[in-house]
């Protein structure tokens, strides 16, 4: 009569019995903390010190200007601080000389960057989606301006408008005297002067933003198009462009910050007078300037941000609508 060990298959011999030290392998239920206490402290400190920055530069700075473009204030002492209403808009609309013509260049400025270096841009990234030889060296070169700073750009076009030795007067042989072309010194130039160095600049800005765009478009609708029979243009027209919706709303928001915000270039020119009179120069001027009219200087920034306000927020609301529909 055979044994209960030998009636026992191999396997179930080689299972060991439970026992105290099975029990000891058995990981222990509960919730197990993936961040320790240091691990805390420093989340709360790398989100906790750049949000306490943002609001207290951006938000407090914001709200301050706001409130302080219905008083009156010198910047020496809170104490001569004084509240007048509406008397800093009334007098910015009526007494203010440079007032309208700094509106009219900023739009002027917006206009030229929307109708010139915006289509070039787009050019110069539909070529260069094109994979051509060298295109690195291309968008380098492109988008170097967009790099460099803006008072740096504007030193440099400074050389090339100099009357005497600057390379256009050079060229154009305007540089003998009695021939002299001021491109700065003359009102009726010196914003066009200016213009053309934002251009310069700003083209190979939206060339990258374009250029990202086209990476994303899908390479079967352009495959499906030229087996439709549609040539190169047809193709971009039809296809190409009405996919670059999204890029069209963040270049048209870059570059109204962008005509909005100038201040670098015509400051490094000539300071924003004679004929170069933007909003963000007569901010500056009242602010930090020799009379320091700081509550004056507010009610211009407010001006600048309703102004802002109101083009782009119904622009980016009837395109989210549009693409909601959609």
């Amino acid at each position: 009569m055979s044994t209960d060990t030998d009636m026992k298959s191999p396997e179930a011999a080689a299972v060991p019995p439970p026992g105290p030290a099975q029990e000891k392998k058995r990981v222990p239920k509960g919730h197990k903390r993936l961040l320790t206490r240091r691990d805390r402290i420093a989340l709360a400190f790398m989100a906790g010190v750049p949000t306490v920055l943002h609001v207290a530069l951006v938000w407090v700075t914001a709200l301050a200007s706001i409130a302080l473009a219905f008083t009156t204030w010198d910047g020496i002492g809170f104490d001569t601080i004084k509240w007048v209403g509406l008397d800093n808009f009334r007098q910015l609309f009526t007494d203010n000389p440079q007032f309208w013509p700094a509106v009219q260049h900023n739009i002027i400025w917006f206009v030229v960057l929307i109708l010139i270096p915006t289509p070039f841009g787009l050019f110069l990234a539909v070529q260069l989606d094109k994979k051509i030889r060298f295109s690195r060296v291309y968008q380098t070169a492109f988008f170097l301006p967009v790099v460099v700073s803006l008072a740096v750009t504007g030193f440099v076009w400074q050389l090339v408008y100099n009357p005497d030795t600057g390379l256009i007067n050079s060229l154009i042989g305007a540089n003998k005297p009695g021939h002299y072309i001021d491109w700065i010194g003359n009102p009726h130039l010196n914003l066009w002067a200016v213009l053309i160095a934002a251009s310069w600049r700003h083209a190979g800005y939206m060339m990258i933003l374009y250029l990202a765009g086209l990476k994303g478009v899908d390479p079967s609708l352009r495959e499906a198009s030229s087996l439709d029979g549609a040539n190169e243009w047809q193709t971009f027209k039809n296809v190409v462009f009405p996919t670059l919706r999204p890029t069209n709303t963040v270049v048209l928001v870059v570059t109204i910050i962008e005509a909005l915000r100038a201040f670098d270039l015509v400051f490094v020119f000539n300071k924003g007078a004679q004929g170069t009179e933007l909003l963000s120069i007569l901010i500056t001027n009242n602010i930090i300037g020799e009379s320091s009219r700081i509550g004056y200087g507010s009610a211009i920034a407010v001006v600048l941000l309703v102004i802002s306000l109101a083009v782009i927020i119904p622009y980016l609301i009837a395109t989210f609508r549009k693409e909601r529909q959609a």
